[in-house]
């Protein structure tokens, strides 16, 4: 599955691709994500996103990727390694949200198999961290399907939708892994 999908960093010539995707999938994603800014799906705030992740990559606290999909890489959704920790934390988060008209096809499973990889290796990190809002038990169900152990309960951890929510954190350790995302047997 990994062979037809891609994680690279966004670019200009993504706008479209990304507006429409996004424009389509609002109502889907709107209960799991921050409140949308009123110019959040205009190009001049997908220009600046595009420069704010650059500076984030190259800075080393992220890496915001986009996903691809299909030999016409069509945009899939989207893959965050964030807040990278350095020290000694060697740590990041990830958040990640897919286009509704492609969520449960095992897209975001093969994106979490590229990026573990690349988090544990590239990145030399130890620990991957993750949230989920205890209601989204499919994102819970596929954090813990590459590997992900469920470690607490978060209280009003973030502000989604207008709300402060309670959160489940999961966690990823780099010598539970195996290169293909799963937890290693002990």
């Amino acid at each position: 599955m990994n062979a037809t999908h891609r994680l690279r960093l966004p670019r200009y010539d993504d706008f479209e691709q990304w507006h429409e995707l996004r424009r389509d999938s609002r109502a889907f994603l709107q209960p799991w994500e921050p409140t949308w800014r009123a110019d959040d799906l205009t190009e001049r705030a997908f220009r600046s996103r595009v420069v704010r992740n650059g500076q984030e990559f190259h800075s080393g606290l992220a890496v915001p990727f986009l996903l691809f999909g299909g030999p016409d890489e069509v945009l899939l959704g989207g893959l965050t390694i964030g807040l990278i920790r350095r020290g000694a934390s060697q740590s990041c988060m990830i958040g990640y949200w897919m286009g509704e008209r492609h969520a449960g096809k095992g897209h975001m499973f093969a994106a979490l198999r590229l990026a573990i990889p690349y988090i544990f290796g590239v990145l030399e990190l130890h620990r991957i961290e993750a949230t989920c809002i205890p209601e989204n038990e499919k994102s819970i169900r596929l954090l813990e399907g590459v590997g992900f152990e469920r470690e607490g309960l978060l209280r009003q951890y973030l502000k989604i939708n207008g709300q402060w929510r309670d959160h489940t954190m999961l966690s990823l350790l780099s010598d539970r892994a195996s290169g293909n995302g799963k937890k290693e047997n002990s």
